[in-house]
Formats: structure tokens, C-alpha cells, sequence
């Protein structure tokens, strides 16, 4: 090699991609991809000068010999398309290659040299008085500009200064699998999942849910367009591969305003490594955006060691049921759950499931065994001794306190500690928020809603309870908003057409409230004759004949509702009745006697003795 000459580079790395110029072969996430000669060579061409326009005849001229008969233009499009296809790229929001109308192409991922350069000195050589002359005077200019520079500076304080991108919101989209076994599909979606987890332990970041990402799922939607979507700053994106007892993860995070390219890196680890694997992931994306954060704590995520590689993928397997949100789905997923505790007793998230499990069983009404309630407390309390720090584990204990046990100071500090912890976790706000309207204090209750809806603003569930707790409330017109919104993304919301009933009803809109409860009961699968009835009930007597109806068929159940009772003799006017099935309800701890205390069809009893005594026992304030 020639003396002063650079060892040239072989190796470019851009995003999750690898272009080797010695092999001729371009990986991605470490996995060859087949690319034919001329899309290689535009990739070439367009590295080979990062950030700069190459223009379509300079691209032609390389690529085909001036005695080539081809049709230039068409040529040259269908190797940009297959390129644009190996990268995973497309020409309206570009990621890689950007389109320069009329002219040409620009590459604008930042590149990475993987290889090095070296300079090997060449002799020293005395200068000549020409080029002595020259350094004297591009020294006069530069001293000449550092001086100009500094005076602006000192008039501006402002020169020069970069403000950094802030990034205060994230969203990680579900991993893509690339194993071949769509079996493996839980995998993937189970190592989403915790990454965000992990990811959600950030106090100053907002996380976007699982349950909201999963809609993006094979989604071909820009990335700015989901962005804005879910209102985020930045979105992580990446794959998942296993094989046998390994496992590898590719991530890149992306500025999503600008589509820029922030960081990216690829990791392979153990099966037995998981979790910690997950969480180096984790807290090399938020050292990465932390550069953009003011400065603050940080918590960091929980505690973990080795864990059985067959606990894990139960557990993985638990949360890909549990995560179907139906009674199937948490059946199956308690099953899961089990089987990972029992394989390694030391698994602190899969107790979490077990508790998550068996307390959605019972309040789903999935199963009538009440002791479900019992051993999900003993599985949160597990889950607590093996990692103090699970946030999660702490809002069940929380929501337990307060739905079954009635311990309101009980309830609230474990639901401040599991949001202290983890305040990205949408369910520990729901439950707050509704703890904190039932109790009397709607303010701060719907302030917590409105988190929980920020970090999961596509999932039913936090769009169903913001309609709860705008009722509870008294706000029915915010209500009713809220909830038609919530049945034009859910059709199949019983949850949401039930609360919409109540706060219908409340504003005088009986037509639609009827409608709305005729909905409710045909997704329960009411059959047609019984929604006949009720129809009929309402031609007759409004919104009243449809509780009389109502009424009837609960007399016929030989182990009536407590709550559902009181509710409707309420409704009905009945009011000894209903303070009376109240009364029955709170000696059962039916598990939500003081939610439906709360409720305002009570309101025109509220200055009763009896009322007053039972808000007394149940703890609520007067």
C-alpha cells in the first residue's frame, strides 16, 4: 500500500443492516438476504456518499456500460423498487432511500464504518515556500473565523447551540417473528410485551400498552402515520428469532416525527438469560433517549435472575391468552401461568400472572369460585417477597383491597406504591381513577383516567372505564361522548353499551337508551324472544317496563345479584327493596357493593338512615 494511503472500509452498517463490500452480501439482523447485482450496486453507489444527491444518470452510467442496450429509466426504477423491498423501505415515507423528483437519490440513514481506518505515515517531507504560503494563509482564515464566531456567540448566546429532539413518548411495535412457525407467534408477542414492560418502569417516559400496539401488528402504515396514531415521540421496531436454546433480538429506535433513525443493535443470548436480555434492551433504549430527558430519576427495572427456560415460555404462552381478554382466554392463561410457577418457584412475573388469572376469572364471572379471590392475593404476595419492586403485584393487591377487603387506606397506598413503581402500567391507573371517584374525588379520579388512556388510547378496557368514571362522576354529557366513541371503535362493547345506558338515561334520552340496552343484552346472547319482550316492555311503559322485565327474569334466578337487585328496584323507585339488597350485598362482600353505592341512580336515597349507616359500614364518605 501506498504511503499515506487509507486502508479501505468493507463493512457499513445503517439501522439493523450490514453491507459487507468484500463479500457482496447485505444481512439484516445478522441474516443474509438475497439481493440481486444491480439493487446491490444502487445500495453501493448511494453508501458511498451518505446524505448527497446521486443523480439517475450517474447511477446509470455505473451501473451499465455505455454500449448496453437497456431501457435506462426502467431499469434503474426496478432496482430501486427491489431494494426499496430488501430494506423494507417504501418512496412515500422513506426511512433509507429518499426520492429527489427529477433528479435522484439520496441515502439519508446514518451510516457506521465497522472497519476502521488506518493511515499509514508516509516520510516527512519539507514543505515548499507555495505551500508554506498556502497553511499561513487557511491558518489566517480559520483564526479569522473562530474570532468572528466568538464575537457572534458573545452577542448570542443563543449561536450555536443545538436544542435536542426531546422524546417524552414511546411505542414498541410488535416484534416481528422470524421463525417459520407460526406457533412461535406467542414468542414474539410475549417478548413484546416485556420489553415495554421493562421499558414502562422510565418515570419520565410515557409507554404506549401492549394492548394498543397490538393493533399495528403486520401493519404496512408509515411510521409517522402510527405516531401520530398513538401520540409518540418515537417508536421501536424490531425482530425476534429462536432457535433451540437461543435466542436473538434485533431493536432500532426511530425518531418517529422526522423517521430518523436514533439507535439500533442486535442481541443473543441464553434462553436462561431472557429477562436480563430484555432488560439490556431496555436500558439501551432509554440511556438513549435519556440523552433527550431532562434530567431526573429513572427508575430501574425490576430485579432478575436466571429463569427456567420452561417457566418462561409458560409464562410467555400465560400472557399471550391472558391477553385475549375472555374467559377462554384467562382460563388457558392461568394454566399457563401455574404450570411456569411450578416449574420455578422463583419466577416473580409469573406469580403476577397466577394473581392477574385468577382475580379476572372471578370478576369477569367466568368461574363462581369465590376462594380464586383468596389465592390471588396469596399469588400477589408472592410475587411482592420475590421482587418488592413489581409495580404490577401492587396494584392487584390494590385492587383486591378495594373491591373485596373494602380497606380504602389499604387500597390506596398499594395503588400509589404500583404507580410509583410503574407508572406506566394502565391498570394501576384505571383502578385508582376508580377508587378515587367512588370516594369523592372526581378531580384527581379523572386526571388518572385520563393517564391510563394516554398510555393505552386504543384498547377497549381504559375506554370502557373512562365512560364509568365520567358517570360516577355526574359528568353524563362527557360521558355519553366518550362511550359513542368507544362503541364506534368497539361495536361489540357490552361494557361500553351498558354504562352508555346509565348515562343516557340520566340526560332523558330514553329512545337511546332503550336502544343502547337492547344492544348490551343481544351481545350477552339474549335471544331473540327476549329481545322481543323488551322491546315490547318499552313500547309500553319506557325505560321503566324495560326494568319490570328486568325485574321478572331476576326473580327466576334461584342465587340472585345482590348488587344487580338493588340496582334495579333503584331504578324502579323501590327504595326499601333496593336498601335492602344493598344491605345483602355488603354482608356478602360481592365485590362491589360501594362502586354501585357510589352510583347516582342512589342519589334520592342518600339522606336515609339506612343508606347513610351502610355508606358507613362499607367506608365511603357521607
Amino acid at each position: 500500500m501506498a504511503a499515506g494511503e487509507t486502508t479501505p472500509l468493507s463493512v457499513l452498517r445503517f439501522g439493523i443492516f450490514e453491507l459487507d463490500l468484500d463479500s457482496g452480501e447485505l444481512r439484516k439482523a445478522g441474516v443474509r438476504l438475497k439481493l440481486q447485482q444491480q439493487p446491490f450496486l444502487v445500495l453501493t453507489i448511494l453508501l458511498e456518499r451518505p446524505g448527497e444527491i446521486v443523480t439517475r444518470e450517474e447511477l446509470c452510467a455505473k451501473i451499465w456500460p455505455a454500449d448496453t442496450f437497456v431501457d435506462f429509466d426502467k431499469s434503474l426504477n426496478t432496482a430501486v423498487n427491489k431494494l426499496r423491498d430488501a430494506l423494507g423501505d417504501t418512496s412515500s415515507s422513506a426511512r433509507f432511500i429518499e426520492t429527489i423528483p427529477r433528479r435522484g437519490y439520496r441515502f439519508i440513514a446514518p451510516v457506521t464504518d465497522l472497519s476502521a481506518p488506518k493511515e499509514t505515515p508516509g516520510p516527512a517531507h519539507p514543505a515548499s515556500p507555495v505551500m508554506r504560503t498556502r497553511i499561513v494563509s487557511a491558518g489566517a482564515v480559520i483564526v479569522l473565523v473562530a474570532v468572528s464566531l466568538i464575537w457572534v456567540s458573545l452577542r448570542n448566546p443563543g449561536f450555536g447551540k443545538v436544542s435536542p429532539t426531546r422524546v417524552e413518548s414511546i411505542a414498541v411495535l410488535p416484534l416481528r417473528s422470524l421463525s417459520s412457525d407460526a406457533e412461535q407467534e406467542y414468542f414474539s408477542d410475549g417478548m413484546t410485551d416485556e420489553l415495554i414492560t421493562d421499558l414502562a418502569r422510565s418515570v419520565e417516559l410515557r409507554v404506549i400498552s401492549h394492548t394498543s400496539v397490538e393493533h399495528y401488528k403486520n401493519s404496512k402504515a408509515p411510521l409517522p402515520e402510527i405516531a401520530k396514531e398513538l401520540g409518540v415521540d418515537a417508536i421501536v421496531e424490531g425482530t425476534v428469532m429462536r432457535s433451540a436454546d437461543k435466542v436473538r433480538i434485533t431493536a432500532q429506535l426511530i425518531d418517529a416525527r422526522s423517521d430518523r433513525h436514533l439507535w439500533a443493535n442486535s442481541y443473543k443470548r441464553d434462553l436462561r438469560e431472557i429477562l436480563s436480555l430484555q432488560e439490556e434492551v431496555a436500558r439501551h433504549i432509554a440511556d438513549e433517549i435519556a440523552t433527550n430527558l431532562n434530567a431526573g430519576e429513572r427508575r430501574q427495572p425490576a430485579s432478575t435472575g436466571g429463569v427456567d427456560p420452561v417457566a418462561h415460555e409458560a409464562y410467555l404462552r400465560g400472557n399471550f391468552y391472558w391477553n385475549q381478554m375472555s374467559c377462554d382466554g384467562f382460563v388457558k392463561g392461568r394454566q399457563y401461568f401455574e404450570q411456569a410457577v411450578e416449574k420455578d418457584p422463583n419466577f416473580a412475573r409469573a406469580y403476577v400472572g397466577v394473581a392477574e388469572s385468577y382475580f379476572t376469572l372471578v370478576d369477569w364471572g367466568c368461574s363462581p369460585d369465590r376462594e380464586l379471590v383468596t389465592k390471588s392475593r396469596i399469588a400477589a404476595r408472592k410475587a411482592l417477597a420475590l421482587d418488592p419492586n413489581l409495580g404490577e403485584a401492587h396494584a392487584w393487591l390494590g385492587k383486591l383491597a378495594f373491591f373485596y377487603d373494602w380497606n380504602f387506606p389499604n387500597a390506596e397506598s398499594e395503588l400509589k406504591r404500583a404507580i410509583e413503581l410503574s407508572p406506566n402500567y394502565p391498570e394501576a391507573h384505571m383502578i385508582y381513577a376508580v377508587f378515587l371517584v367512588t370516594t369523592g374525588k372526581p378531580v384527581p379520579g379523572l386526571a388518572e383516567i385520563k393517564k391510563a388512556h394516554d398510555i393505552d388510547p386504543i384498547s377497549q378496557l381504559p375506554n370502557v372505564i373512562a365512560v364509568v368514571a365520567l358517570y360516577l362522576a355526574r359528568q353524563y354529557d362527557a360521558a355519553i361522548e366518550h362511550g359513542e366513541k368507544t362503541v364506534e371503535l368497539y361495536p361489540d362493547s357490552v361494557g361500553a353499551y351498558y354504562w352508555l345506558e346509565h348515562a343516557y338515561e340520566k340526560r332523558g334520552f330514553y329512545d337511546r337508551a332503550a336502544a343502547a340496552y337492547l344492544k348490551m343484552k343481544g351481545l350477552q346472547g339474549a335471544s331473540q324472544k327476549e329481545l322481543l319482550a323488551l322491546q315490547v316492555a318499552y313500547q309500553k311503559h319506557g325505560v321503566r317496563g324495560l326494568w319490570l322485565n328486568e325485574l321478572e327474569e331476576a326473580d327466576k334466578n334461584p342465587s340472585p345479584d345482590a348488587c344487580l337487585l338493588s340496582r334495579i328496584h333503584a331504578e324502579l323507585g323501590h327504595k326499601e327493596q333496593a336498601l335492602e339488597f344493598l344491605e345483602q350485598a355488603s354482608q356478602e362482600h360481592c365485590g362491589g357493593p360501594h362502586t354501585t353505592v357510589a352510583d347516582p341512580i342512589f342519589d334520592e336515597f342518600r339522606q336515609d338512615p339506612k343508606f347513610q349507616s351502610l355508606i358507613a359500614r362499607v367506608g365511603l364518605p357521607q
